[in-house]
């Protein structure tokens, strides 16, 4: 699952020595990052299909009041359509500039989708712990995304079973706390832009980490999730197993 992209070396990835190393950009040059930051999340085995984007506050799809601007995908075939291929993600990249770019979850990896500030409390203490967090992101609309191994799909339908964490994003208001994005989700991928003049979804830990089982991240996640948002301990709802 691409768990060797980009080795650590000295402390610091290459990967991550590079987004802090590379000077200012132009416009050609920030397509070429974008380019670069996709192919990297598709090597690390992130399934990416393309999604929408703003057009000022507004969102490309032309949808009068889309609840999620700039969010979606465009085409409604997104989880067979989203794929690791680098040369497809390049050729989509290359033809739709403007594009942001999903990725699928439940398939190959989860996302863990908590409020910011919880994010970056748990993020301190698992620090602090030596727990390997693996790729983490921030988007500008006050969420940390903490990329995971899923929880699996099995063949069997029955042996599949949701939980009350399980989100997706047309019913993210629902869930101001912590999220759990697995099959049937996605979440942005960065680089990403959101509607407005604020920051979009970039990488604070790049997808060259290997993914952790989610449920070493769980329990750090879902107390600052509540200290953050009063909401109750949803964990104790649902088996941590089959």
């Amino acid at each position: 699952m691409g768990a060797e992209f980009g080795r650590r070396s000295g402390g610091q990835t290459r990967f991550s020595q590079w987004l802090h190393r590379r000077p200012k950009q132009d416009p050609g040059d920030e397509a070429a990052r974008r380019e670069e930051l996709l192919l990297a999340a598709a090597g690390a085995g992130l399934p990416l299909a393309p999604a929408a984007h703003p057009e000022g506050y507004l969102c490309s799809c032309a949808r009068m009041g889309c609840p999620t601007p700039a969010r979606h995908p465009v085409s409604f075939a997104w989880q067979t359509q989203s794929t690791t291929d680098k040369g497809q993600v390049e050729r989509w990249a290359r033809h739709q500039p403007e594009a942001n770019f999903i990725t699928a979850t439940g398939m190959v990896h989860d996302v863990l989708d908590v409020p910011l500030q919880a994010g970056r409390e748990a993020l301190q203490t698992l620090d602090a712990a030596g727990v390997d967090v693996g790729p983490v992101a921030e988007t500008g609309d006050g969420r940390m995304l903490f990329f995971t191994m899923t929880r699996g799909t099995p063949e069997d339908e029955d042996e599949w079973w949701p939980c009350e964490l399980d989100a997706h994003p047309d019913t993210d208001d629902d869930s101001p706390g912590l999220r759990w994005h697995c099959r049937g989700s996605y979440v942005l991928v960065p680089p990403a832009r959101l509607p407005g003049e604020g920051p979009g979804v970039s990488w604070l830990r790049g997808p060259e980490h290997p993914l952790p089982d989610p449920l070493t991240l769980l329990p750090h996640l879902t107390d600052a999730s509540a200290r953050h948002t009063g909401e109750h301990d949803p964990t104790t709802a649902w088996p941590l197993g089959r």
